[in-house]
């Protein structure tokens, strides 16, 4: 690059290479072009017939967005890519995107209703007769899982 060039400095709306669009981001190109590949609906920069790259300036938000989560934020890509879906761009780049996600609702199922039951039978500080009631009634629940079990090993077997 000139002298010259390296003064001029191009407006925002402006296309980029891919080497001036890494040195305004601080990154390094071969991060940009794996960038690309992981988040195709966000950074799609124009391919020219030559084939080089020039980034849009929408590209170049998406990129200092992901910038932001993975390197500011230490976000791993797989993370970035969902905030991005679920929150945009623009709440990256405001600063307002929450980067905790609601905790998944709890799958019922058998194990974890006879883990809450154990739980109860031995966590609690009751008398001996209400301690013994609980643990008759999670005997019969393992049991019953048992049988079950048994049930779909004799099922699979013949």
């Amino acid at each position: 690059m000139t002298a010259l060039r390296s003064r001029i400095e191009k407006s925002s709306s402006a296309l980029r290479s891919i080497g001036e669009a890494a040195n305004e981001l601080g990154l390094e190109t071969h991060v940009l072009r794996y960038w690309e590949t992981r988040f195709p609906k966000d950074v799609r920069p124009i391919k020219r017939d030559d084939g080089r790259r020039m980034f849009r300036p929408q590209d170049m938000d998406a990129l200092r967005a992901i910038r932001v989560l993975v390197h500011d934020r230490g976000m791993t890509l797989k993370g970035a890519k969902a905030i991005l879906a679920e929150q945009g761009i623009e709440a990256v780049l405001a600063g307002t995107a929450t980067l905790t996600a609601a905790a998944p609702e709890p799958v019922p199922s058998p194990a974890r209703e006879l883990q809450a039951s154990v739980a109860r039978a031995f966590g609690a500080q009751e008398d001996a007769a209400d301690r013994k009631v609980r643990l008759e009634g999670a005997l019969q629940e393992l049991t019953g899982i048992k049988s079950r079990i048994d049930a779909a090993r004799a099922r699979r077997a013949a």
